[in-house]
């Protein structure tokens, strides 16, 4: 039986950069950091936990480095949730992550969308009832 999903591969360019963007921007978590023979294993989570991680995974040709911040097609990539998305905007624009929408409320919660240092849009959401994972 299927019991959730474990890791979203995210192509990036490089692993560092990543690293920087996600971790120092983001707060994400760095679960393991593992060198293979010609890439590496890299898988980050968020602070709070909850949810499956993210898998860095460094493009190795020309086909995925053209798909590097457009993982989505142009849409939304990922969807994070927040219990404070004011503290969260304002803290992540001081730190210079990109909006491109300010916080607004919905029926759902309130949604505020950036995009990843590639490009990927990701909204964060503070739902009006938690999200159970």
């Amino acid at each position: 039986m299927i019991t959730g999903i474990a890791l979203t591969a995210l192509l990036v360019r490089d692993y560092q950069e990543a690293l920087a963007f996600y971790c120092e921007k983001l707060g994400f978590l760095v679960v393991e950091d593992t060198s293979l023979e010609s890439k590496r294993w890299v898988r980050i989570r968020a602070p709070g936990g909850g949810g499956g991680e993210l898998l860095l995974s460094k493009a190795s040709d020309e086909k995925q480095a053209e798909t590097v911040g457009n993982q989505a097609g142009g849409r939304v990539f990922l969807f994070l949730s927040t219990n404070d998305l004011d503290h969260d905007y304002k803290k992540m624009c001081s730190l210079c992550v990109e909006f491109t929408e300010a916080p607004v409320d919905h029926s759902y919660g309130k949604v505020a969308v950036f995009k990843d240092l590639y490009g990927n849009r990701i909204d964060l959401i503070e739902p009006k009832t938690a999200i159970e994972y």
